[in-house]
């Protein structure tokens, strides 16, 4: 399973880092990069913990495993909302738009790596 959820990672953060640095050119604006990168940050954590939940849980279970990484993953946008818009005062649209096309991009290339 370790070597799963490393592969995983790996690829999780290479993904990531290619997008977030696409949308810093996209996207502009005061505070647009940094809440980018924040994001980023954020959703890699996210991602590889999910996965590892996930994975873990299959075996058992594979409705509960991926019900379960997508309910951590939905809860995280909803507070990440709540907090990087109120709390830290990042830019909204950046921070939480970015969040949300890692969290879609990163939940495709999870079935690859589920499989092993």
């Amino acid at each position: 399973m370790t070597l799963a959820v490393g592969r995983y990672a790996v690829v999780i953060v290479a993904v990531i880092a290619l997008v977030a640095w696409m949308l810093t050119l996209a996207l502009s604006g005061p505070g647009a990069t940094s809440a980018i990168g924040i994001s980023a940050v954020v959703a890699a954590l996210v991602q590889i913990a999910a996965f590892a939940v996930t994975k873990s849980i299959m075996p058992h279970n594979v409705i509960a495993g991926w019900g379960a990484g997508s309910l951590v993953r939905f809860l995280t946008l909803f507070i990440y909302g709540l907090l990087a818009v109120k709390v830290l005062g990042l830019a909204p649209m950046p921070a939480l738009l970015s969040l949300a096309v890692f969290f879609f991009l990163s939940t495709l290339l999870e079935p690859l790596f589920l499989r092993r």
